[in-house]
């Protein structure tokens, strides 16, 4: 399992012109589900995601994680983020997960974030996103779980 994540002072994801999800303060993250993942997997990624101490604190410090300063998350699934670019000019994608596993894991995802009291907005499962972003600092972290 892969997450992209960036720290955002504000993010949305349209699909056909109709916004599914947005969040102003918070993180985006991008996440792509690979063919050997399971529940296990998703908990650890959406642990250290939660976790992860990107926000400044008082003296400017990344040492805030998203529930500290009260932020949202908005994830978006990315199943490009598990392409095989190591050869020729074309991705492959045999590393990815089904399409039937993948909404699962990135539905337990989603659940399980917000079982931790987390504000979890969400784009919609393999469809067509537009995704916008103000991404702060600029920071941006990969996660390979």
């Amino acid at each position: 399992m892969i997450g992209l994540i960036q720290r955002v002072s504000g993010a949305k994801v349209e699909v056909n012109n109709e916004t599914v999800g947005q969040i102003s303060k918070g993180i985006l993250l991008l996440l792509g589900i690979e063919r050997e993942d399971d529940e296990a997997k998703a908990q650890k990624l959406a642990d250290k995601v939660l976790r992860y101490r990107i926000f400044a604190d008082d003296a400017g410090k990344m040492n805030l994680n998203l529930n500290q300063v009260q932020g949202q998350l908005l994830v978006v699934s990315q199943f490009t983020l598990v392409a095989d670019t190591q050869k020729g000019n074309r991705p492959g994608f045999s590393a990815g997960a089904s399409p039937e596993k993948g909404e699962f894991l990135y539905r337990y995802f989603v659940d399980y974030c917000r079982s931790q009291n987390t504000d979890c907005q969400t784009g919609r499962f393999g469809a067509d996103m537009q995704v916008s972003l103000v991404n702060d600092g600029p920071v941006t972290f990969q996660f390979r779980v």
